[in-house]
């Protein structure tokens, strides 16, 4: 008889618990290799059970490759080969410290807004959904929205069906380095990771060029990956000259200039500067992202390419159906239409104005600023030990921060990257506290450039 007690009072159905003790039994070892199991009759008739309770078990367990069956004989406990693997015995989960992050990309979104995200939310669960598979372009409305707001906010006059929206950036990246043709895509050193690891995963290799100099040859490359209104991670915007160096050098190529326009709606100090592809909309692929101005979270961009690649990637999205998800545009479609995103600009805009200087106040005597003040987060130049004693005194009162060295491939740039978006003030207080705290007790200077 085996040493089985069911327990008519739980939840759990007898044949589960049935088979779960026999898998007991046999990981600890008081059923081995080849014991021969009661019949099912005898076993029900022992336990007080109908004989399907056993059957149930015994199936399950079979199912499972526990037992085994002889014709004429009975059930067994499975060979060794054929017996599961034991689970390791469970082992606590280390759990990571839990940090504030200062990085470059999290924007500040007022809770008081709030409200207007919900009202979103609330048209998108009252709204008919697209019949079948949707646009591969994108909802057609959002489009319409997004070509408004391009014009209006970024100087770039387009027709609504030249945009495809993306599930972001990276995402629009990467359908595009798929419908272009063979070649290495030269990227801005130090830049954006994410844009490497896009590359990378695409297939294809990375020339790195030193962030501050004109980009004169794309000999060999079939793109080039650019931040020209607010260079990432050094913040410079690309001189008059060096854009159209670039977009020589492109033509010449017969390469893509890949303009990604990630947070140019956050300069506090001067006007946005007008997007690069307003120059040259055949060879530049213009890159955008709801990611600053609404949330990350939301994961939402668009992509206006040249034309013909346009076209292959519309004839690509109709039979991958590689287009974001309709709730998610149909939400972006009411906070643009509602005027929410224009206010959580607005209001972004003047928290990040605010924020600078003092950042800028508690930073100067410790280290020198890489570029212009603008947008949501500043670089700022040190010598290796002082980044790494910034860091290390960061983490220590609960932030991750940055450092310079980590957006870099073969530059030699030293530093750390100050994000003030996604913070409260009073962190932001802490946080400066530490971080000055570290360079000072490092005697920081800037790197030797």
């Amino acid at each position: 008889m085996l040493p089985v007690h069911l327990d008519r009072t739980r939840a759990e159905p007898l044949p589960a618990q049935l088979a779960a003790t026999v898998r007991r039994l046999v990981t600890d070892g008081t059923l081995t290799t080849g014991d021969r199991l009661p019949s099912s009759r005898a076993l029900a008739a022992d336990l007080g059970v109908a004989r399907a309770v056993v059957e149930q078990a015994y199936d399950q367990l079979l199912a499972e490759a526990w037992v085994e069956t002889r014709r004429g004989s009975g059930t067994f406990v499975a060979s060794g080969e054929a017996l599961p693997a034991p689970a390791p015995p469970p082992r606590p989960a280390r759990r990571e410290p839990q940090y504030v992050r200062l990085d470059a990309g999290t924007p500040w979104i007022d809770p008081r807004h709030v409200a207007g995200w919900r009202r979103a939310w609330r048209e998108v669960s009252a709204a008919r959904p697209p019949r079948g598979y949707p646009d591969p372009r994108g909802l057609a409305e959002l489009r319409d929205a997004l070509a408004e707001r391009l014009a209006r906010t970024r100087g770039l006059t387009v027709e609504p069906d030249e945009i495809l929206v993306t599930a972001g950036s990276t995402d629009g990246l990467r359908q595009l380095l798929g419908a272009l043709g063979p070649g290495d895509v030269l990227v801005e050193d130090p830049g954006y990771r994410a844009a490497v690891e896009t590359v990378r995963a695409a297939g294809r290799g990375v020339v790195d060029h030193p962030a501050l100099a004109p980009v004169t040859g794309l000999v060999g490359c079939a793109a080039a990956y650019v931040t020209p209104a607010h260079q990432h991670p050094l913040g410079r915007v690309m001189p008059a000259g060096d854009r159209l160096a670039l977009l020589a050098a492109a033509r010449d190529a017969d390469a893509v200039v890949v303009e990604d326009d990630y947070d140019s709606e956050f300069r506090y100090d001067v006007a946005p500067v007008p997007a690069l592809a307003a120059l040259d909309r055949s060879r530049v692929a213009y890159l955008g992202t709801a990611s600053k101005s609404v949330s990350p979270s939301l994961r939402l961009g668009w992509l206006v390419a040249p034309p013909a690649v346009h076209e292959l990637l519309v004839r690509r999205r109709t039979i991958t159906h590689d287009t974001p998800p309709w709730p998610a545009q149909r939400a972006l479609l009411t906070l643009l239409r509602d005027g929410w995103a224009d206010k959580v600009v607005r209001t972004a805009r003047r928290v990040y104005a605010d924020r600078a200087p003092r950042v800028a106040a508690a930073m100067a005597p410790h280290a020198e600023l890489a570029g212009p003040l603008a947008g949501m987060y500043s670089t700022w130049l040190t010598d290796p030990a002082s980044a790494t004693a910034a860091r290390t005194a960061a983490r220590a009162a609960g932030f991750d921060l940055p450092l310079l060295a980590d957006y870099c491939r073969t530059a030699r740039r030293t530093g750390i990257v100050l994000g003030f978006g996604g913070v409260t003030d009073a962190e932001l207080d802490r946080a400066l506290s530490a971080i000055t705290g570290g360079l000072a007790g490092t005697l920081a200077g800037p790197s030797d450039q």
